[in-house]
């Protein structure tokens, strides 16, 4: 379904209206707006179909792959068949959710009829793929624009600079630090790429960070006020019924949970988590963040031989405690290899170093995991629904980091539900439990009253050294007298 360009809401049919002041369906589900959006971009990206894309000179720099808002407009009533005001509205929501950005005049997210150009944003940077913005970011942000403009920000971004100043004072080095780093990255790159990057990164702004008066389209849903005027604009006929009707009988079959329900999970989730909290229950042999002992860090490493109790029993808790620790998996691989099923771990893991690798190396990367694991015929072949590894196939005809989530997500579900399960019962994970570490209490010194001064604990990114430093510390401790005993009966 075409996202509506109509501009009058009284004289839209259908049960979805317009917002007036924005132009996004009111009730329409962020996530399916922005999928429609989505695919209307990879189309026009097409480079066959798609709008013409090319080097454009921009003063006296030439920006590559960049189109004309002529050439959007054209395009759009092109392929859909619709006026040119229907499709310059069209434009225009797709500019002003970030998927499109201008390289003259950023400041202002409007399509223009003329030769302005513009660019369409890197799928990373979309919006439904992409975190909230954080304040951090956002503070790097204004403190290198400050920098450049040597002090001349717009009046709401004086107003945000200096609220953030005082909230997040305490890191406002940080965030210099980093204001300058990123600038002087930026004088080592081509102008080109600067003024293109500038315009992104500002772009990016306008659309999590708006300046007053103007609606976020990051919002879950429209204004209450807003809702209740369309409503009374809304044409009652047969299509307006049968919406009301439908969102009702889902209104009645929500899901709701009772208090006393909820309460229990709160406490049975506290029980259970109780006894690894270390703040709650203690570190066992002792604390390393008030003494020298760093016994706990040496139990704990990703690469330890035979786990503690608390560890193996947290593996029971959910699949994602599992995956998250090194030795956990390590041993889930060992009880895959016996079932012949370890090529979905090592899928998921494939996919893992995909989303967090360099992006250099992403259409390698994809390419590799497809030949291994997905093309017919692979070596370590997965299994994959039709549907989902269609989907896959047309992300992999332009790679990005996120092209195999659907995939990754199907082999993930198909592990939690049945290899998970299975492990658990399993005597591979019942010999982990008994042959699990329980760390003694280390003992308290006989004369607690004698003083010794306290040095701090060594980090974990420093453990090969830790017998020098405690060896020299000891040392040192005894060259003061007979009070700089080690404190350990």
């Amino acid at each position: 379904m075409l996202i509506s360009a109509h501009t009058d809401p009284a004289t839209r049919p259908g049960p979805w209206n317009q917002d007036p002041g924005w132009g996004r369906p009111v009730g329409q589900p962020l996530n399916a707006l922005f999928a429609q959006m989505e695919r209307m971009v990879l189309s026009m990206q097409d480079p066959d179909q798609g709008v013409k894309m090319g080097g454009q000179r921009l003063l006296i720099t030439v920006i590559p792959h960049a189109v004309t808002g002529n050439d959007i407009v054209e395009w759009l009533i092109q392929k859909y068949c619709i006026s040119e005001e229907e499709a310059l509205h069209l434009g225009l929501l797709l500019l002003r959710h970030g998927y499109l950005y201008p390289l003259r005049a950023p400041c202002s997210l409007v399509l223009q009829l003329d030769g302005t150009l513009y660019r369409f944003q890197t799928p990373y940077f979309w919006t439904s793929t992409l975190w909230l913005a954080t304040e951090l970011d956002y503070a790097i942000y204004l403190a290198k624009k400050n920098m450049q403009k040597q002090g001349a920000l717009a009046n709401h971004e004086k107003e945000h600079y200096d609220q953030l100043h005082r909230k997040i004072g305490h890191t406002w080095d940080l965030v210099v630090m980093q204001a300058r780093e990123q600038l002087r990255a930026a004088k080592q790159r081509k102008k080109g790429d600067r003024l293109v990057i500038a315009c992104q990164e500002q772009t990016y702004w306008l659309v999590n960070r708006p300046p007053p008066g103007v609606p976020s389209v990051l919002e879950q849903g429209p204004e209450r006020g807003a809702c209740i005027v369309t409503r009374g604009q809304m044409t009652k006929n047969m299509d307006f019924y049968k919406w009301e009707i439908e969102y009702c009988r889902k209104a009645l079959g929500r899901i709701r949970v009772k208090s006393s329900v909820c309460l229990e999970a709160y406490l049975k989730f506290s029980s259970q988590h109780g006894p690894h909290d270390p703040i709650t229950s203690g570190c066992l042999p002792s604390n390393p963040w008030i003494t020298d002992d760093d016994t706990y860090w040496a139990m704990n490493t990703s690469s330890v031989a035979v786990p503690t109790k608390l560890r193996v029993e947290r593996w029971g808790f959910s699949f994602r405690e599992l995956l998250e620790d090194p030795v956990g998996r390590a041993h889930f691989m060992d009880f895959l290899r016996k079932e012949f099923s370890a090529e979905n771990l090592s899928f998921w893991e494939a996919c893992e170093e995909l989303r967090h690798g360099g992006q250099a190396q992403v259409p390698a990367l994809a390419d590799s995991v497809y030949q291994q694991f997905l093309a017919p015929g692979a070596a370590r072949w997965v299994n994959i629904d039709s549907q989902t590894m269609e989907l896959t196939l047309e992300g992999l005809c332009r790679p990005h980091r996120y092209v195999l989530d659907d995939a990754q997500m199907h082999i993930y579900m198909l592990m939690k539900k049945d290899s998970y399960p299975r492990f658990l019962k399993s005597d591979v994970y019942k010999a982990l439990q008994a042959e699990a570490v329980i760390p003694p209490e280390t003992k308290r010194r006989v004369f607690p009253f004698v003083w010794r001064p306290r040095h701090s604990s060594p980090r974990p990114a420093l453990l090969p050294a830790s017998a020098s430093a405690s060896a020299s510390g000891d040392t040192a401790a005894a060259a003061h007298g007979p009070g700089g005993g080690d404190g350990e009966a």
